[in-house]
């Protein structure tokens, strides 16, 4: 069965990157969003499996859209993703609550399932 996923990412052509990328890799990609808000309001309607949600995002950080999409008890699991490296964000991924972080430039389906195993 395809793993369903939900983009968050103010880049419409990232977007459009990581959807080729995952689609190539067997992922269905049901849902996009390009704010946190929008986000949590696509991963209510939707309900993937997966989250790829951007640490930067114009509203409020990948952080909070995190926390938020946590709360329900179908959340999917969230997989932050950024073009900065992990440490530039500290210890805010670990205890963010997501599975772990891929930075954009290591984004792949190898990257993502080695998180979700």
């Amino acid at each position: 069965m395809k793993r369903t996923v939900l983009i968050v990412d103010d880049h419409v052509g990232f977007r459009a990157s990581a959807r080729r990328v995952l689609e190539a890799g067997g992922y269905s990609v049901i849902a996009e969003a390009a704010d946190g808000t929008s986000g949590v309001t696509a991963a209510a309607e939707s309900r993937p499996d997966l989250a790829l949600v951007d640490v930067q995002l114009p509203d409020f950080d990948g952080f909070e859209v995190t926390r938020r999409l946590l709360e329900s008890r179908e959340a999917p699991e969230i997989v932050l993703i950024s073009s900065h490296e992990r440490a530039d964000f500290g210890s805010l991924v670990d205890t963010s609550g997501a599975r772990g972080f891929v930075s954009k430039a290591d984004l792949s389906t190898a990257a993502l399932e080695a998180l979700l195993r």
